[in-house]
Formats: C-alpha cells, structure tokens, sequence
C-alpha cells in the first residue's frame, strides 16, 4: 500500500477549499489534513506543527500575512517541505521569488483539481521537481482527457486513472513521435510516479478491465470502433491510449501543447 501523503491547504477562497476538500475526501493516497484561511493561523500551524503534514498547498495573497512572507518564515525556520503555489498572481519576479524559497510547482488559477492530485502525488514522491507553470493549453488537455475518462467509467481513486491520464497527456503531446508505448511512455510514467514500468501496465490494464464493466457503451462504440462490437472485447493499452488521444486531437481540436 502506498504511503499517505498529508497536505496542508492555505487559501482564504472557501469555495476553492471546499472543492479540494471533496476531491480528496476519499482519497487512496492524499489526504487534506487541514485548511486554513488566514496567513497569521497559517504561519503558526506550519511552525508548530511539522510532523503533520508533508505537502503545503497556498495561495500567496492572504489575510494579515502574504504567502511569501511564509516562505521566507520557513526559510529562516529550516522548514523543508514540499510547497504547491495555487495563485492567480503571476509576476515574473514573484516566480523567481517563491522559487528562490524552493516551492516546488507553481500553478496558475484557475486550475484543474485533477492536475492538482498529479502534481500532488508527483512531488510527494520525486525530490527534485522544478518549478513550472500549468499552462492554459496544459490545463484544458488535463480538463478534457479526464472527462473521457470518467465517462468511460474509469473511477479516479484506481492507480491506472493517473496512469492512462497522463499516459495520453504525453502521447497527445509528442504528436505520435513516441516509438512505442510501452517503451517509452510507461518509463517516464513510472519515474513521474516512482513505480515501476510494469506496474504502470498492470494498473492501465485492470483500469481498462473496470471501464468495459461500468463505462457507457454507446461511447465505447463510437470510440473504439468494432472492437467494442465483437463481444466488448477489449483494446489493448497501446490502442486505449493512443485512441483517446485521438479522438482529442478530433473532436476537440487542441493546439499541441
């Protein structure tokens, strides 16, 4: 079983901690330990509580003390913990800042939650993510290959839901130059993931096995093609993967990202 990973959310828009609060409620692998809404509380918790939490999700505008003056607090304290940056404020010099303070993703509101929970598992288990920025193109492919997915039925607490979406996320990328999934996808899969190559195609292959149960035929259909017409039977990964991406590239018309 996975390690749980503790995150602590500092953001004084209640609606958008509401809504991460749900995301996560029943979460396999990330749990929300504590929201606050207000710098000063903020700053206090993150001090006095450090075995608590191992990831800190903050907006930098708050109440009675700004987000970065949090993070020169936890500079000055040694607090060495992994930071999301969740912000509509996006300055250069005040991206050089928080990554001066070692933040370790930056993303721009709005933002998808989904995009959230990958950055989330992603940085709780790599020490060495650079700080970037979620693009606009970015988030709308995120947006739109998670709505395939949960209308194929795939629940988004099952590994293979992170691993397909981000396995379409860099074939749709790469414009078809990957040579083959399985040799390259699923590596750099796994190192975003820290598991192993194999394992990513077992939980991709066991997602796709819950989709053709609980997922909306008529979709599959007009998806996948005859392969759903002769007695549902299944696509293999490589075809499932490169299909969506597909069908992205299709009916939704993205620019490469």
């Amino acid at each position: 079983m996975e390690n749980l990973t503790r995150v602590l959310v500092v953001d004084d828009n209640k609606n958008i901690t509401a809504k991460i609060e749900k995301q996560f409620s029943s979460h396999a692998v990330i749990k929300v330990v504590k929201v606050i809404n207000n710098g000063a509380e903020a700053l206090d918790y993150i001090i006095n509580h450090k075995q608590e939490y191992d990831v800190i999700c903050m907006d930098l505008i708050l109440p009675e003390i700004d987000g970065l003056t949090i993070l020169e607090k936890m500079k000055q304290e040694n607090i060495r913990k992994k930071i999301i940056i969740l912000t509509s404020y996006k300055k250069e010099y005040t991206v050089h800042m928080t990554n001066s303070y070692g933040v370790s993703y930056y993303m721009l509101k709005p933002f998808s939650l989904l995009a959230l929970e990958t950055r989330i598992i992603e940085i709780a288990k790599n020490e060495n993510i650079k700080v970037t920025t979620l693009n606009e193109k970015e988030r709308e492919l995120h947006i739109a290959i998670s709505k395939i997915l949960h209308q194929l039925g795939i629940p988004s607490h099952i590994k293979g839901y992170n691993y397909i979406r981000e396995s379409v996320f860099l074939f749709y990328k790469s414009g078809d130059n990957y040579s083959g999934i399985t040799k390259e996808i699923y590596p750099e899969v796994a190192l975003r993931f820290s598991t192993t190559a194999s394992r990513v195609e077992r939980a991709i292959r066991h997602a796709i096995e819950v989709s053709w149960n609980r997922g909306d035929y008529d979709l599959m259909e007009e998806i996948f093609g005859n392969s759903v017409a002769i007695e549902r039977a299944k696509p293999t990964n490589s075809e499932f993967i490169a299909t969506i991406a597909d069908r992205l590239r299709y009916d939704r018309k993205l620019l490469q990202v």
